[in-house]
């Protein structure tokens, strides 16, 4: 997950801003075209592996019989490869829905016309934005909702059995445990709704109301356009910067990670 975050940040942000910003008009259009594709499918691979991360949660806490053959590492490398494999493929079509921003010259790239017009362009983009985001968020929600109900359920009973068996409420680590759990995945799932929120609710507006070019860089949907898709690259970048806050495991490999050309540089050094 933190790779296809980073990915997502370095497509939309370092190649789709600022080397936009420096290299327009100088662009080549399949180029153009090449990065935006590779834009909408990194952020997919970002959104549907934090479904993953919910469902596979989901199967580990609520699905006792299913998670000793669904929670292996065969599972996860098969799920990990599946969504980047199918997030490109079903996003190779907008490769196609880009044109020369100037007829006859193959410099940068703007949609088509007929993007807005055509009825199968029309589909592909409602599809795409069900699939992305407006799937996952029924997904998540749906998952977090059963996932902390069966918690909430299971830690009842655990401490009734434990005031009941000891005569006291003392520390559990299991309790713990499954604190820890409840927090982490609100804040993965609870981040990704709010902040691609603003990019569904714009996206909606639009389409039903057919506006699909701004009029000035100030017209108020333009604004919440471009906050929404600020946002929606923000949410690709918090899933790591959540794992450090809460997960030891994560912050010790963080650390091994950083130390590692350290202690090879001391192994390579004569005594």
């Amino acid at each position: 997950m933190a790779v296809a975050d980073l990915l997502a940040v370095f497509c939309n942000v370092a190649i789709g801003y600022l080397y936009g910003a420096i290299f327009r008009g100088y662009t080549h259009t399949i180029a153009c075209a090449l990065q935006y594709t590779m834009a909408f499918a990194s952020l997919d691979c970002s959104v549907w592996l934090t479904v993953a991360f919910t469902f596979d949660r989901f199967v580990a806490i609520c699905c006792q019989d299913f998670k000793s053959w669904y929670c292996t590492v065969r599972t996860a490398r098969v799920a990990i490869a599946t969504v980047y494999v199918v997030s490109l493929i079903r996003n190779i079509p907008y490769y196609f829905a880009f044109e020369p921003m100037w007829p006859g010259v193959p410099i940068d790239c703007t949609e088509k016309a007929e993007y807005y017009s055509q009825r199968g362009w029309i589909a592909f983009s409602w599809i795409h934005n069900i699939l992305t985001p407006l799937l996952p968020f029924f997904v998540i929600v749906s998952l977090n909702i059963l996932t902390v109900r069966s918690i909430v359920v299971a830690s009842r009973a655990r401490r009734k059995l434990r005031a009941h068996v000891s005569g006291e409420n003392q520390g559990d680590p299991e309790m713990e445990s499954r604190r820890k759990s409840i927090i982490l995945l609100f804040c993965v799932s609870g981040s990704f709704i709010l902040l691609w929120l603003t990019e569904l609710v714009t996206f909606i507006y639009s389409h039903f109301s057919n506006i699909h070019y701004y009029p000035s860089w100030n017209h108020p949907l333009y604004l919440t356009f471009v906050t929404g898709d600020l946002l929606k690259i923000v949410s690709s970048c918090t899933n790591t910067f959540i794992y450090v806050l809460t997960q030891s495991r994560f912050r010790e490999e963080l650390k091994n990670a950083i130390k590692y050309p350290f202690r090879i540089r001391l192994m390579i050094v004569p005594k």
